[in-house]
């Protein structure tokens, strides 16, 4: 496994570790990505480097254990819809308070599909805040050895693999900017041998909006 360190041969940092880091403007960051792609491991690092506020994240994995539960399971499918509308709905309550105060917030969840991530970007309009928006597209091998890794019981294997190909048919550069994203990021990952530390230390973020924006 890489370390958390850019010496990977005799000392010597590589190309991409000397680049500055991206700046991300203040307002709504989407991360887009299947389960297992690293988006939580990456923004607990942007958390641990000082990067962002906890509570700057909002994820709706952590809104479900909040009102369910970690280990809860929906009786039924009706069930099921009615937990994930109440998520939803609390997801889109703490961003809605975010953007209004003028400050940055991410979006923790999936957001492979384009419905998705209309939601957000509806919210984001109504703040005239920019979105932007941070990719993890890892490769499918790669993808589901992080899966397996992390013992996740809440998704099978061809889940994984279903929510990949979303992703890759419905969440291209091009499409994400067609939608209203302002910029588009691929934050990389294990195939490039990057920790999830390595990688937040190549964003900086600003927390809130200039006054009068």
């Amino acid at each position: 496994m890489p370390q958390d360190s850019p010496d990977r041969a005799g000392g010597h940092p590589r190309p991409h570790d000397l680049a500055p880091p991206i700046r991300i403007p203040a307002g709504l960051v989407v991360l887009v990505g299947p389960p297992a792609s690293g988006k939580t491991s990456f923004v607990r690092a942007l958390v641990e480097r000082g990067r962002v506020d906890v509570e700057a994240v909002v994820s709706s994995d952590e809104i479900r254990a909040e009102l369910f539960g970690a280990s809860a399971e929906p009786a039924d499918s009706d069930a099921a819809d009615a937990a994930d509308a109440r998520i939803f709905e609390e997801r889109d309550r703490r961003i809605i308070a975010r953007l209004a105060a003028g400050r940055s917030v991410i979006a923790e969840s999936t957001n492979v599909t384009p419905q998705a991530r209309e939601r957000l970007i509806v919210l984001a309009r109504r703040f005239d805040a920019p979105v932007t928006v941070l990719r993890f597209a890892p490769d499918v091998a790669d993808l589901l050895q992080q899966y397996n890794e992390r013992g996740r019981r809440d998704l099978t294997a061809a889940d994984v693999r279903a929510y990949a190909a979303v992703m890759s048919r419905d969440a291209g550069a091009d499409l994400l900017r067609a939608e209203g994203a302002s910029a588009v990021h691929d934050v990389p990952g294990r195939r490039q041998e990057v920790t999830p530390g390595e990688a937040a230390a190549r964003f900086t973020f600003a927390l809130c909006r200039p006054p009068g924006r």
